[in-house]
């Protein structure tokens, strides 16, 4: 973990009313701030909307198209722009920045993953500031990663960030749907169900897709991963200064725990491809001593997988509870569950090893 390194998601609202309202200076100055910071021997790496927004302006379009093609076709228009102004307000600094466009596979497949990883670590070592977005114009819905939100944590996750800032046009996490400041919730020690309940309260009225419920599954990634989370509005002035030097600004959500490489890529880069429940026996081996599973433990298999593909692991309540590389097909683990060890390979035959159907160095728990 490194506490110098900050992830910084601008969201669609900064970009938008920035530019329509007469408030460029907004991104002006926040990129003034990220270069100062830069300046200083922190590592900053941006994560932006905004690529469809602008691409739509360029086109001369009323609004926003709802099917893919025309989404993408705005994103690739609006990518250039949006780069270009990006490029002019670091530049004028003397700041260098990198366009990374990502998709959701370059999560899912481990060694893309871990190239996607090193190239930004290349990138932080040259002085170079990282501005990443989704690649809208490949992605499709039903594999992308649902907003920017989540990419920002999954992006912090990845590069063991200190502290990810999400900064939008909403003040942080409220108490009460009127948002009086008085409402505000300042920290988040831990992200429970009445906590998820509050995110309509402190909904945004801004053109972004992600509103505060996004933002609080993304605080949930950073946090299981070890990184500070913190929800603050972008139009104030000099907020970022705030949130690094400690101070009161937004809701900042603390970090919960620390995984390592392998099971920040189980739980948050790897797309499941199946499902295995479990007995209660096995729940408690798995939750309280940290065992593999075994085959004796599964009482159910869902879905189709391949020996190496990553599955979820639910308990007898249903809930997810892990997730891990499995050591057999779907139609193996079928075949072999509720067996001893002793049985697995009499019923598979003599080149299988064991009944370990996860190994625990396979394995992730979820919280």
């Amino acid at each position: 973990m490194n506490i110098h390194r900050v992830v910084i998601k601008i969201g669609t609202s900064i970009l938008a009313q920035g530019r329509d309202a007469g408030e460029a200076s907004v991104l002006e100055s926040l990129v003034g701030e990220i270069c100062d910071f830069q300046s200083r021997k922190w590592e900053m790496i941006l994560v932006t909307s905004g690529a469809i927004g602008m691409g739509v302006r360029e086109l001369g379009w009323a609004r926003r198209p709802q099917d893919i093609p025309r989404k993408q076709a705005a994103a690739a228009v609006g990518q250039v722009g949006l780069m270009g102004t990006y490029q002019k307000l670091f530049g004028a600094r003397g700041a260098t920045v990198a366009q990374v466009l990502l998709s959701r596979g370059d999560f899912e497949d481990r060694r893309r993953y871990l190239n996607a990883r090193n190239t930004l670590q290349t990138l932080i070592g040259l002085g170079v500031v990282p501005i990443i977005n989704e690649n809208d114009t490949v992605a499709v819905d039903e594999i992308r990663f649902g907003d920017n939100d989540r990419l920002s944590a999954m992006v912090a996750a990845k590069m063991s960030a200190g502290t990810l800032v999400i900064l939008s046009d909403v003040d942080g996490l409220y108490r009460s749907s009127a948002r009086r400041e008085s409402d505000l919730v300042g920290m988040v020690p831990e992200i429970t169900a009445e906590v998820e309940r509050l995110a309509w309260k402190s909904r945004s009225d801004g053109p972004g897709t992600g509103g505060m419920a996004s933002k609080i599954d993304a605080a949930k990634i950073a946090s299981h991963s070890g990184v500070v989370t913190v929800v603050a509005n972008g139009f104030r002035p000099g907020v970022l200064g705030e949130i690094l030097a400690g101070k009161p600004a937004g809701t900042k959500f603390l970090a919960a725990g620390k995984l390592s490489a392998r099971e920040k890529w189980l739980l948050f880069g790897a797309v499941p491809k199946g499902d295995l429940v479990v007995d209660s026996g096995a729940e408690a081996a798995l939750r309280e001593r940290r065992k593999s599973l075994l085959a004796i433990g599964v009482t159910a298999v869902r879905g189709a997988f391949r020996k190496g593909d990553v599955v979820r692991i639910r308990g007898v309540s249903g809930r997810e509870i892990a997730r891990g590389t499995v050591n057999f097909s779907s139609e193996d683990t079928g075949r072999i569950r509720g067996l001893k060890s002793s049985e697995v390979r009499s019923a598979l035959g003599s080149g299988t090893a064991s009944g370990e159907v996860v190994h625990r160095d396979s394995l992730a728990l979820l919280p």
